[in-house]
């Protein structure tokens, strides 16, 4: 099964609007401390021991540096039973080139 995808576009046109998304930053610690779009960072290896953190009816999306641990973020929630999860595609590298240039691209 392929994991939807969201646009940073998208993400922040429904976050303006003031919807519940559950932001999720997969990435490591020292990434998340350059640069991040505020959201809860649980990096990659440690979300199968930290998914009793989240709440499976969360609007979730997945956030990485530039999509890919993102993507598998978003398989392993939906493979323990979460429905609502989407993965940011381009990361936070398409946010910083299309929404918001202060966030620091590495």
């Amino acid at each position: 099964m392929s994991i939807p995808e969201i646009r940073v576009e998208e993400l922040k046109k429904r976050l303006d609007a003031g919807e519940n998304l559950f932001l999720l930053d997969v990435r490591d610690e020292y990434e998340y401390e350059i640069s991040n779009i505020g959201g809860q960072l649980i990096p990659l290896p440690e979300l199968a021991k930290r998914m009793n953190e989240l709440d499976t009816h969360l609007n979730i999306v997945t956030v990485c540096k530039m999509g890919p641990r993102g993507a598998k973020a978003a398989q392993v929630l939906h493979n323990a039973g979460f429905t609502h999860v989407w993965n940011l595609t381009g990361g936070i590298h398409a946010w910083s080139d299309r929404v918001d240039h202060s966030v620091q691209k590495y």
